[in-house]
């Protein structure tokens, strides 16, 4: 069931490795895939990297849609939609971030609640 609940995640993380490979930036790519296996390691700090990878990814969906808003705008163009559309994106990265806070999801990483209560 936990496979489930971290699709989402792995769905993000492989959409942003693809922007990252369309984009020919091959580091953040490679660390983009290497955070994958991270899904499988049921320890805290792995739930820790995984959620700060969402939140940097979210923030580059944000650069990348001030980017091209920029070229569309010195073009004359329309921008809305891809403004709703990356800021969707965007959204959706950083919500993924949150998966981590739901309980079953907290005790499969080994998470302890703040105060060292869980409950």
């Amino acid at each position: 069931m936990n496979a489930l609940r971290l699709l989402p995640v792995f769905v993000v993380l492989a959409i942003l490795a693809a922007h990252f490979y369309r984009g020919w930036a091959w580091v953040p790519f490679g660390i983009t895939v290497a955070l994958l296996p991270l899904l499988f390691v049921r320890a805290p700090w792995a739930a820790r990297a995984l959620q700060a990878a969402l939140v940097v990814g979210a923030l580059e969906w944000l650069r990348t849609a001030a980017a091209l808003i920029a070229v569309r705008q010195s073009m004359g163009q329309p921008y809305t939609r891809l403004a709703l559309i990356l800021g969707g994106v965007a959204l959706a990265t950083a919500l993924c971030a949150l998966i981590f806070q739901w309980r079953p999801v907290r005790a499969r990483f080994g998470l302890a609640r703040p105060g060292g209560r869980e409950g």
